[in-house]
């Protein structure tokens, strides 16, 4: 249910006169998620919904489909030709002057502009100043609830579980055949998926030696041998409405002793990531604010004074949410500059990489903060070391 108290109280404590939420033929998935419309919701023209700080809300939608809105408070104004439409936009917004659109400066943070320039335009043609809606849209769309929160931690049991049927694949395959392939990994991965009620947008990364140095490496049929290194980065969700994701990378040796050349790089993107996690706990112990590009900062200081700076190739993480790459604050200050604060309530992935033409190192957490600031690194215990596969499984 959309509750307008907590979304006014929001923008209020933000400094701003209202919210104008706007789509056209699905643009716009964060203001349909945040107004609550059902998944399979059609709908072919324009409509917007202002909240403002204070007082009723307001409509503005199409007559041919004019309870697009209709489970939504607040006063309704149809409009059929598009003079009556930049008139309502017009009227939606009287008496304001500040409002929060999905709207990004310069496009610094593509992950909220969800509204397209000639839109943005036409608001501001009325006199309006827009400011990004991006804490706004945290707030009611990555700020998981109680039910969310058990189900992460469900799906995390399995993404956990599904690296000892990987591993112990590969070992059972190298001993009886001498190889397997990476297809043949991550099928097993699939499988282990489709047994335990998960679900996933994409199958998992499986790449062996050089192939785990491309970090959105697409799985191909590679043979894996003794003496190989692997990489596997998988993510699921269970199959209900309103899950959320687990995501995970480790990685293995397909041997009983791991050569000091992986040990050595995974032991840096290790203490990379053990950084970040340090600083968001550090931060919500004391109580103090924290902004995405500072996790970023913290993770990447590791590797690039242990001299591998250039071989970090992405930001440290991403939000989580029901889809693996969430509508929350990433960790990013080299992609994009995120400014967006860490919320309670909010998921994110840690997943610094190494990556090089031989190999690469990744080790990817999530961390949850809950809602009494408490820090949560879910899914297992954190790799601390390669994965000797043959010795260990």
């Amino acid at each position: 249910m959309f509750d307008i108290q907590a979304v006014q109280s929001a923008i209020r404590a933000q400094g701003l006169d209202g919210w104008l939420l706007y789509d056209f033929r699905g643009s716009n998935i964060l203001a349909r998620r945040i107004l609550k419309f059902a998944d399979d919701t059609m709908g072919s023209r324009r409509w917007m919904y202002f909240v403002p700080a204070n007082g009723n809300p307001r409509k503005l939608v199409h007559r041919i489909e004019s309870g697009a809105l209709d489970h939504l408070p607040g006063d309704k104004t149809v409009y059929l030709k598009w003079q009556e439409f930049e008139a309502g936009v017009a009227n939606l917004t009287r008496g304001a002057a500040k409002v929060a659109m999905e709207y990004s400066p310069r496009n610094g943070n593509p992950y909220i502009s969800r509204v397209d320039a000639g839109t943005i335009e036409l608001v501001q043609s009325n006199g309006m100043t827009i400011v990004p809606s991006g804490d706004l849209v945290q707030l009611f769309e990555a700020v998981w609830d109680q039910d969310q929160w058990e189900m992460h931690l469900a799906a995390g049991v399995q993404t956990d579980s599904a690296y000892a049927a990987a591993w112990a694949f590969i070992a059972q395959m190298i001993r009886e055949h001498g190889e397997t392939t990476e297809a043949a990994v991550r099928d097993v991965i699939m499988d282990h998926f489709a047994k335990h009620g998960l679900t996933t947008y994409h199958p998992p990364i499986v790449g062996v030696n050089a192939n785990s140095g491309d970090p959105h490496y697409e799985t191909g049929t590679a043979p894996i041998r003794a003496g190989d290194f692997v990489l596997v980065d998988l993510w699921a969700k269970l199959n209900k409405p309103r899950a959320v994701y687990s995501d995970l990378t480790r990685v293995g040796f397909v041997g009983e002793t791991v050569p000091e050349k992986y040990e050595a790089i995974f032991q840096i993107v290790a203490a990379a990531r053990d950084a970040a996690i340090k600083l968001v706990r550090d931060r919500f112990a004391a109580g103090l604010p924290l902004q995405g590009y500072e996790v970023d900062d913290a993770c990447r200081a590791v590797i690039e004074q242990a001299g591998y700076g250039p071989y970090f190739v992405h930001r440290t993480g991403h939000s989580i949410g029901q889809e693996v790459h969430g509508n929350g604050a990433n960790m990013d200050n080299l992609e994009t500059h995120e400014t967006r604060r860490v919320l309670p309530g909010s998921c994110f992935s840690v997943e610094p990489g190494i990556y090089q033409s031989e190999f690469g190192v990744r080790s990817e957490v999530d961390v949850f903060v809950d809602h009494d600031q408490q820090v949560h690194v879910t899914a297992g215990e954190l790799q601390r070391h390669v994965v000797p596969i043959l010795l260990d499984f």
